[in-house]
């Protein structure tokens, strides 16, 4: 039986790296070995599985066909393997990760003494950007944020919805008033926030509760494209502006910001942690996800992203 998998393993790697040479240096072994196997697994199956020629492998009808049923499994089985090692040790490694620079610096970054406390071995590795990364592509394990698209090979697990309150500084108030309704904020000067992928300005309807909707108007007096920008520049007296709750909430706290119209929201996109879905996660990466989901809502942070307090 170990004989039958390693001769299964010389094919598997033989096809995805297109040759015998570099399928026998992934394996440590001589390219003749590995055709030795390769042959000897064609003998047992009764098909050819390569045309071999001095140039070039390629793979028969029937070794495309093999090779489909039989890749999966095996990356399933190498998986396993994989998290039975890193089971029976530590979780350990760097895990990198890419954060909403102001949420995953005001947030975040404070829940890393007690993770590093539970688990000494993983170095968090912290990316800090307003964009839509590649997790796959550009090798993150973990991303935070709200609106990256599912794509395949993704999964979201959600932390909380957000909303998207009014706020301005006592300063503006005092200065233009304090709106009481959404349909007075045509009277007012505001923040605009811009989209960094489209370049297009946002639009926000608020509502209620109780179903009441309105559209958020106001005359741009700035437009960012980053929303803890426009929490500073409202904090400055520039505007009002529509701020998720994350961006606010410091600032409401300090009283450098006022909630208007509390009963008037927007909805955002929920904010997720975002991991690659694979069948079997690497250990540290698995942590660092139940951590976050569990010390989010230990901190109520759920609930405050939802309703400041």
């Amino acid at each position: 039986m170990l004989e039958s998998i390693s001769h299964l393993v010389s094919f598997l790697y033989s096809a995805e790296e297109g040759g015998f040479s570099a399928c026998a240096r992934r394996l440590g072994l001589s390219p003749a070995a590995v055709s030795k196997n390769v042959a000897a697994l064609e003998r047992q199956l009764g098909v050819r599985l390569f045309q071999r020629t001095t140039r070039q492998l390629r793979l028969t009808e029937e070794g495309e066909q093999f090779l489909r049923e039989v890749a999966e499994p095996w990356r399933q089985i190498e998986g396993a393997v994989l998290a039975a090692r890193e089971g029976a040790a530590q979780p350990a490694g760097t895990l990198k990760v890419s954060m909403a620079p102001a949420v995953g610096r005001t947030y975040f970054v404070p829940m890393l003494e007690a993770f590093r406390e539970r688990y000494p071995a993983i170095v968090p590795d912290l990316y800090f950007e307003n964009r839509q990364v590649d997790l796959v592509g550009e090798g993150f394990d973990v991303a935070i944020g709200g609106g990256i698209e599912l794509s395949e090979g993704l999964v979201a697990r959600e932390l909380t919805q957000v909303r998207i309150i009014v706020a301005a500084s006592p300063a503006y108030l005092a200065r233009r008033g304090r709106p009481e309704h959404p349909g007075e904020l045509a009277l007012h000067d505001g923040i605009a926030r811009r989209a960094i992928r489209t370049g297009r300005l946002y639009t926000w309807t608020l509502r209620t509760d109780e179903g009441e909707e309105v559209p958020a108007d106001f005359r741009a007096a700035a437009v960012c494209d980053d929303p803890e920008a426009m929490a500073h520049a409202a904090r400055a007296g520039v505007g009002l502006a529509l701020l998720p709750v994350p961006h606010a909430l410091p600032f409401l706290q300090s009283g450098e910001l006022v909630h208007l119209m509390p009963d008037w929201y927007a909805l955002a996109r929920p904010l997720c942690i975002y991991y690659p879905s694979r069948r079997l996660l690497p250990a540290k990466t698995r942590v660092f996800v139940d951590f976050v989901v569990e010390r989010f809502r230990a901190l109520g942070l759920a609930e405050q992203f939802r309703v400041p307090s």
